[in-house]
């Protein structure tokens, strides 16, 4: 795979995301499709596919065999929402987490290498003062899963899961992380390292190095 990473944005439509960006979008080779248009789509011109919170989830079950597929010709789909539909092969449902306090929602990042690199929690924890903006929740993780992210008591909330299809499906139980750019603080990291993250994850899925 030579060219850059085709990607897919299913569009749920909603009024958080009119006119939103991608971090990189410059150089992202990115189509975007109205999420119902999903079921006249072909897939396969596509790398990755692209779902994101307040997608029609009962939608998507009724088109999981489609997603299924796509994962098994070894390509990627990235979920980022609270699953409560088992369209997503691997995936369990969003479970929220027990809050008692602010400091419940401290995180540790266990890939240092991975899309959180360089990433300060606190960063991620608090916006303008205010807590519990970045993830609320987590997905049980596949046993096999590469967790790059939890909450302090172990509970996933990014993980990257190569076993249970022929793709990888990267899950994060949070809004975008395509999203996080131009907030002047080190959470300006994720989209562009989630980006590159695609990249590599593309080649090596098609059996090439990333030059």
């Amino acid at each position: 795979m030579s060219e850059t990473p085709r990607i897919l944005e299913l569009n749920p439509g909603h009024a958080f995301g009119l006119g939103q960006q991608m971090a990189g979008d410059n150089q992202i080779n990115r189509t975007m499709v109205d999420q119902y248009a999903l079921a006249n789509v072909e897939l396969q011109e596509y790398d990755v596919l692209l779902i994101t919170d307040f997608i029609d989830q009962e939608y998507l079950f009724t088109h999981k065999r489609k997603i299924e597929a796509f994962l098994e010709a070894g390509n990627i789909v990235i979920f980022c929402g609270h699953l409560f539909r088992q369209w997503l092969p691997g995936c369990s449902p969003f479970m929220p987490k027990q809050i008692r306090s602010h400091k419940d929602y401290y995180m540790v990042i266990n890939e240092p290498n991975g899309i959180f690199a360089g990433v300060e929690i606190e960063d991620m924890v608090y916006n303008k003062g205010v807590a519990g903006f970045f993830a609320r929740g987590y997905h049980p993780a596949p046993k096999e899963a590469e967790v790059q992210l939890t909450f302090e008591d172990g509970k996933p909330i990014t993980y990257v899961d190569r076993h249970s299809t022929n793709g990888t499906i990267l899950v994060h139980a949070g809004r975008s992380l395509f999203q996080y750019s131009g907030q002047s603080k080190s959470t300006d990291r994720i989209g562009k390292q989630a980006w590159q993250w695609v990249v590599s994850e593309c080649h090596q899925l098609k059996g090439e190095k990333v030059q």
